[in-house]
């Protein structure tokens, strides 16, 4: 095979792939496209304990935060950044959260990812109650 046949073939095998890595980027199967969702590297005053009702969630979107209280001092907290893309939840409405950038949608519950394209739930951050104040991240 002569180097300018190689060239061209070499080129269109590069092509092809790079084609390939492009169609696999947007599946829900590949792991690219699925956000680093950081958490809290220090704890995080949240404010009154009582701003979350009990059986329900609250969205601290500034701290980008979900923490719901399925019973009456119990509290579960969530990133709200979408595992997709990153981007913060606008919303909950009942037990679930919504992303609005590509319309993923989370249980607010147990962090699991409803509706696509996110398909890696949303991961937990350690929170408690301390003096009728919630205290989210290390050492929670």
């Amino acid at each position: 095979m002569s180097p300018t046949a190689r060239r061209a073939v070499l080129k269109g095998a590069a092509f092809a792939g790079a084609a390939g890595l492009g169609i696999v980027g947007c599946s829900t199967e590949s792991k690219l496209g699925h956000a680093e969702v950081p958490t809290p590297t220090a704890p995080v005053d949240l404010g009154p304990a009582e701003a979350v009702p009990v059986g329900g969630a609250k969205l601290y979107r500034e701290q980008r935060l979900i923490v719901h209280c399925p019973a009456k001092g119990e509290y579960k907290a969530f990133s709200a950044q979408c595992t997709h893309a990153g981007c913060v939840l606008d919303k909950v409405e009942g037990t679930e959260g919504n992303c609005p950038c590509h319309g993923s949608r989370f249980d607010v519950t147990s962090g699991k990812a409803l509706k696509g394209p996110a398909t890696v739930p949303l991961p937990e951050v350690p929170v408690r109650a301390e003096g009728g104040k919630l205290v989210a991240g290390p050492g929670a």
